[in-house]
């Protein structure tokens, strides 16, 4: 007699709980887990999960599918890494609420922002909304090959209130922060996971505008985190440079401490400031010793560019000879580039001063942070493979490596943060305190410069079996990429193999992972790019109770959908 939708048999299960692994099957009746160890019953369909992990679906907290998830259901590429569950809306960046004057200057925030294609939102958003409300109604029309969750970000909620006073970072009236915190709260009532907002220069709109959250003081935020908090639910997710750590962590605690509600914000090795991270977890540890529940969000890997002639950036972009074939379809421009004298008169016009972008700035020149690119890719890369010393053992300028890497359809990985002295020791140090989760990821942003959606596979691959230097436990990693991300959000039925919990699972062959190099799509509306990553290992992704891949190729499942506000433990 069948009793169970699925069983997965005789794997090797990690439960989310960060005990040790135990062999086990896992039976599954409908989208919830009924029983976990010796199944005697049968399913109405088995995988054989001898010799591999099996672990609950991935939930990342940091994404931008904001855009995509209205026009797409399959949220590629977080959903070929082991997520089950994402979290948008972060960083104070979105499209709700808006009114039909205000889209224009949202798309070109995001594009700024979060490098996705203007042309592919202009094309892709239906925008048949006006309210976050409304916004989550359409949302939740469409089913995906994740569930999503997303949040309210502050940048839409100024302009929506202030107009085009928000874009200069006028003050807002007592009126308009009013007529922000109520928003906040409706939508939060409506569904939102939370509220988003964003402090850091490094946001600034597709024109060059700062985002309209940047600078501004408490009083602000502060009415809306209580507003957010007098709904009883909801989180905070902030995004800061931390210029003055002190003072901007006490804005972090007032937030945290007006509203009652979790908080989490971005927290990188800054590499003009190597040990001011250390510094900021000191406070979140305070923090938390004084009943505020702040969390450090930390990235599994460095955070940097990834350039090459298709991507939006590339070391010889500001050139003026390079220039002359910008018009050029990269094969072509590759193809000009290979020519004797094209190479000649590129390399004589290739100055420092001269390389500059909105994007990269003067560290598209860095070569000494920049690192070929390889499948498979290496993200914990040796300083003597930067292209600087590359070139000397090679008795040539860097600037001509990377010249030849990029004509020949190669890409340069460019590190910037939490790679101050060429290893990822102090993101293990990250990644390893209590109060800090694995995030970051971006996954559905920076499509033409950056490929982070990969960091859950990152986690598994490099930090539990490959790297080095000090390792990860993989039940520890699990525990905290499912469990501990999804509490932190509010997910309570989620991220643990017990029955009741929500049957989102992974069937993972660790040995056999393999992370490939970035390739760049064209696939978004418009035929915009984006740079997208496979991955070998994953031999089956549950959502829901329903497979969605098999060894990385989508069934026709899409159990995924819109999830609204936080959800209840099981019992």
């Amino acid at each position: 007699m069948t009793e169970f939708d699925l069983v997965v048999r005789g794997g090797s299960v990690l439960d989310g709980n960060g005990g040790p692994a135990r062999t086990a099957d896992v039976g599954i009746v409908g989208d919830r887990i009924a029983e976990v160890g010796r199944i005697a019953g049968t399913g109405r369909r088995e995988i054989d999960a001898d010799g591999a992990v099996v672990a609950p679906g991935f939930v990342d907290i940091h994404t931008h599918y904001d855009g995509q998830a209205t026009w797409e259901s399959r949220l590629q590429p977080s959903s070929w890494h082991g997520v089950t569950t994402v979290v948008a809306g972060n960083c104070g960046v979105g499209f709700a609420p808006a009114l039909p004057e205000h889209r224009d200057r949202l798309i070109d925030l995001m594009e700024g922002v979060e490098d996705i294609p203007g042309i592919a939102l202009h094309e892709g958003l239906p925008w048949t909304w006006l309210t976050f409300p409304e916004y989550l109604d359409v949302l939740g029309t469409r089913p995906y090959d994740v569930d999503l969750a997303t949040q309210v970000p502050h940048a839409a909620l100024r302009v929506h209130a202030m107009g085009e006073r928000a874009a200069a970072h006028e003050e807002a009236t007592p009126d308009e922060v009013a007529q922000m915190a109520k928003l906040a709260a409706e939508a939060v009532r409506a569904g939102a996971l939370g509220f988003s907002t964003s402090r850091t220069l490094n946001h600034k709109s597709v024109n060059g505008e700062l985002t309209p959250s940047y600078g501004l003081g408490a009083a602000e935020l502060v009415a809306i985190a209580t507003a957010v908090g007098e709904t009883g639910t909801g989180v905070l997710q902030l995004v800061s440079d931390f210029p003055e750590p002190e003072q901007e962590f006490a804005l972090i605690r007032e937030m945290a401490a007006a509203s009652g509600r979790p908080l989490s914000f971005s927290l990188l090795q800054f590499p003009q400031d190597p040990s001011r991270h250390r510094a900021i977890l000191e406070m979140v540890d305070r923090a938390w010793a004084d009943g505020l529940e702040i969390r450090a969000q930390v990235a599994a890997r460095p955070v940097g560019l990834i350039l090459g002639l298709e991507n939006t950036l590339n070391p010889f972009m500001m050139n003026p000879v390079w220039q002359k074939l910008a018009g050029l379809s990269a094969a072509e421009q590759a193809a000009r580039m290979r020519e004797p004298q094209m190479r000649e008169a590129i390399l004589a016009a290739q100055t420092r001063e001269k390389n500059r972008s909105r994007l990269g700035g003067g560290a598209i020149a860095a070569f000494h942070l920049m690192y070929e690119l390889q499948d498979p890719p290496n993200y914990e890369p040796s300083p003597e493979d930067s292209l600087v010393n590359r070139a000397a053992r090679e008795g040539r300028e860097p600037v001509e490596l990377a010249y030849d890497i990029v004509a020949g359809g190669g890409m340069i990985y460019l590190v910037g943060a939490n790679y101050a002295h060429g290893n990822l020791d102090d993101v293990h140090d990250m990644l390893r305190h209590p109060h800090a989760l694995p995030g970051l990821s971006d996954g559905g942003a920076h499509v033409g410069t950056i490929c982070d959606g990969s960091f859950p596979t990152t986690l598994v691959q490099h930090w539990t079996r490959d790297r080095a230097g000090e390792k990860l436990d993989l039940a520890y990693v699990v525990q905290r990429q499912a469990r501990d991300t999804a509490r932190a959000v509010g997910l309570l039925d989620r991220g643990v193999l017990e029955p009741g919990y929500r049957a989102d699972l992974n069937v993972i062959d660790v040995a056999g992972m393999r992370l490939h190099r970035p390739e760049m799509r064209h696939d978004l509306p418009a035929g915009g790019s984006r740079l997208l990553q496979r991955v070998d290992g994953y031999r089956h992704t549950v959502v829901a109770g329903q497979e969605t891949y098999t060894d990385g190729v989508e069934t026709d499942a899409l159990p995924g959908r819109l999830i609204r506000g936080a959800r209840p433990a099981p019992g």
